[in-house]
């Protein structure tokens, strides 16, 4: 896990500046404490901050090839650099290092670009191939390590955050027409970012840049399934994941520095602690955030696990005092506006962890490959409730909506999420999908913003984005959204950003391209018994857990924002948003009061403004 940069003149004749190479690179040096190196001939220039977790003492980078004419920087790791190693070595290769970075040289000595192909991991890295006068830069199947771009100035410029295109010189200029999509899904879909000339290079994707300028390529996408033909044996289900999953959790534990597991009080996790203590001849560590406010808590759950399994257990509370702070890291960090409020307890987390162990296994992903998220059981409801009558699918919604006017606090936040539910469940999968991100309201959102920025509209970007799905029924429809979207541009930035800060690295066992590709192919039937869900790890390695996990509603990773913003010491906060010119302050004004009686949960919106308006001045 490290942190990459790069800079490619497109005339040859033109030098890349070491110094600015080298601020590029020291301004991320927490991806990578351990160390630096730098590649420049003429115009081109690789940066590497390294972050050591196997092959401690020979695996520097960049690493040349053994002629000299291939030189790599990579950050992520291969998981099966062992086995591509010794199919390799039956080939002729000789190896001088224990590093998954020479596999990755040799792989594309032996096999070019279809080497992307051979690779079990997550990875961002960028290969200068002097014989063809290229650079190859690639990005894993799923989006867990990032890679950001710019043309500009006649030069092509990357690294792994952003703020070291901006230490290249690329001017911060906020793309304003953003704002929409923003404040609905609280992050910038790729391959876009929120300020101009700047892009993020596409999970499964690779770039290909040479003196007459680049192209990018797709090498990898989700199957297509045959709907009609869908896997529907339960026992050969269960036998494949959980030889799959068990699998994957092994070659996560491959690494050469103390580890240990982020823990909540979910399934996801604490599967994951399971098998990892059947494979360690050592209790594992483990690490919980909790918090004071019950509601939000799942610290007692993860205690259940620990004990069970026998770790070495870590709590640590998220308090709202730290509240100035959070706000300073998130901005800094992320670069561009990022409004997921579970970066908070992430940050914390990592934060703790990284005081005992320098690798951690986590649950992340594990939602998105078992349809775990309530809205799998909202697609489930929406296909029945659209048989009943339509007169009474108009009804239900209003009744509801009156009855929460009689209550505050979570009696009305609950009423609230029920009306939601039946007034959406009337409508097309792409209407509910918006629905379901633009809270409090896609039109309170339009309203809220300042009529003269020109946005982007979210329903169309929605029905866009979807026209590339090949998936005819809602429920597997979901399943597309959350990889293609949710996963690359929101869950998987937030670990990203957040462990590296605190240069600890995070492997994510769910996201084994292997369970992707097969569970693609299992009948939602079989995913979700009933109104079950995960019924495939409920019925495997589940079984190992403690009752009281099983049977727990879900909580997910929630942060008690709503309540902290009602604080007095946070109302600055909201006052500089009041007085934004992005903002409509009379319907931000209402927004905040709202949320302050309790009417609505509009927290993580404000929460997701807070940073937009921090992140741009």
């Amino acid at each position: 896990m490290c942190g990459i940069t790069g800079i490619f003149n497109f005339d040859p004749s033109k030098n890349v500046e070491q110094n600015v190479l080298r601020t590029m690179t020291d301004i991320i040096n927490y991806r990578g404490p351990d160390g630096d190196g730098f590649y420049v001939d003429t115009n081109v220039g690789l940066g590497h901050r390294r972050l050591s977790i196997i092959d401690l003492s020979t695996g520097d980078q960049p690493m040349y090839s053994d002629d000299k004419n291939s030189v790599i920087v990579l950050n992520g790791e291969i998981y099966n650099y062992i086995e591509i190693k010794e199919e390799l070595i039956k080939k002729g290769h000789k190896f001088k290092t224990t590093s998954d970075t020479e596999v990755v040289l040799k792989a594309y000595e032996e096999w070019g670009y279809e080497c992307q192909n051979k690779f079990n991991g997550m990875w961002a890295f960028a290969l200068w191939d002097r014989n063809k006068e290229t650079l190859f830069l690639s990005r894993d199947r799923i989006g867990e390590k990032p890679l950001h771009y710019a043309s500009y100035n006649n030069s092509f410029i990357f690294g792994s955050e952003i703020k070291s295109i901006f230490k290249y010189g690329v001017p911060k200029i906020p793309q304003l027409e953003f704002i929409e999509l923003y404040s609905v899904f609280k992050s910038i879909p790729a391959p876009h970012t929120f300020f101009k000339d700047i892009k993020k290079l596409q999970p499964g994707h690779f770039i290909l840049v040479d003196k007459n300028g680049f192209k990018e390529h797709k090498y990898w996408d989700l199957p297509a399934i045959d709907e009609n033909n869908m896997l529907e044996d339960a026992k050969q289900v269960h036998e494949r994941f959980t030889s799959l999953f068990e699998d994957s959790i092994k070659i996560r534990m491959r690494c050469d520095v103390p580890f240990g597991a982020f823990l909540s009080g979910g399934l996801d996790s604490a599967s994951i602690v399971a098998l990892m203590s059947n494979y360690s001849d050592h209790p594992i560590n483990t690490f919980t955030i909790g918090y004071n406010e019950s509601e939000f808590d799942e610290s007692k759950l993860a205690e259940l696990v620990a004990k069970k399994f026998n770790t070495k257990h870590h709590l640590g509370i998220v308090r709202s005092e730290d509240f100035d702070e959070v706000v300073k890291r998130i901005v800094h960090h992320y670069d561009e506006p990022f409004g997921d409020s579970s970066a908070i307890p992430t940050g914390y987390v990592s934060k703790f962890a990284s005081e005992k162990v320098k690798m951690v296994l986590t649950g992340d992903g594990g939602d998105e490959l078992l349809s775990g998220y309530p809205s799998y059981q909202g697609v489930k409801f929406a296909q029945r409730y659209q048989r009943f009558p339509r007169a009474l699918q108009n009804a239900l919604p209003g009744v509801l909506s009156g009855a929460a006017k009689v209550f505050k606090g979570r009696s009305r936040y609950t009423l609230n999420r029920y009306t939601d539910l039946f007034t959406t469940s009337s409508k097309e999968f792409n209407e509910r999908l918006l629905d379901k991100q633009a809270k409090p309201g896609i039109d309170i959102l339009r309203d809220l913003i300042d009529p003269s920025i020109k946005t982007w509209h979210a329903n169309d970007f929605i029905n866009e984005f979807m026209k590339d799905c090949t998936y005819k029924d809602d429920f597997y429809k979901q399943m597309y959204f959350n990889f293609k979207f949710d996963l690359p541009n929101d869950y998987l930035v937030k670990v990203d950003r957040m462990s590296m800060a605190y240069s600890i690295e995070t492997r994510l066992p769910f996201l084994d391209h292997r369970l992707i590709e097969f569970m693609a192919g299992v009948h939602k039937k079989i995913k979700m018994v009933g109104w079950e869900r995960k019924s495939i790890l409920r019925n495997t390695i589940a079984k190992k857990l403690p009752e009281q996990l099983l049977t727990a509603s879900k909580k997910g990773f929630r942060v008690p924002v709503r309540e902290w913003l009602k604080e007095n010491k946070n109302e600055h906060y909201l006052n500089e948003l009041q007085s934004s010119p992005l903002f409509n302050g009379k319907i931000m004004e209402a927004i905040i009061k709202a949320n302050k009686e309790g009417k609505n949960d509009n927290g993580n919106l404000l929460w997701s403004l807070i940073i937009l308006n921090k992140s741009i001045n």
